[in-house]
């Protein structure tokens, strides 16, 4: 198989015509975005060789959606070990708000640990 190479002229300089291959039209979000973060910033390597192999986005969506089950499933259940009903929540919402917020912000860390930073 003979692959033919184009060139565009830009100045002084004749620059190949690449063409990226399809990406994945799957959102990184949140959790895919700290992944892209921590990546960059502490696995240069790993980052660069993603990003050149255009694996990056692939990656960051997988990492996203198992990182999405992750925390609806672990906020689920500590939402049920702890106790916390929506009679709790129409009879004290600011208790409940605080509950909330602490397994939110727990659930959190245990996501960013396991599956963002390692």
């Amino acid at each position: 198989m003979k692959t033919e190479i184009t060139y565009t002229r830009q100045g002084d300089y004749n620059l190949p015509d690449l063409i990226l291959p399809e990406q994945d039209k799957r959102e990184i979000g949140v959790w895919g975005a700290r992944r892209r973060r921590y990546l960059k910033e502490h696995h240069r390597i790993l980052y660069y060789n993603l990003l050149t192999k255009c694996k990056l986005h692939d990656h960051l969506a997988d990492i996203n959606e198992e990182a999405e089950k992750m925390y609806s499933r672990l906020v689920k259940q500590l939402v049920e070990q702890e106790g916390i009903t929506e009679q709790l929540k129409a009879e004290d919402q600011m208790v409940w708000v605080k509950q909330m917020n602490s397994i939110r912000d727990r659930v959190t860390e245990i996501v960013n640990h396991e599956i963002i930073y390692a």
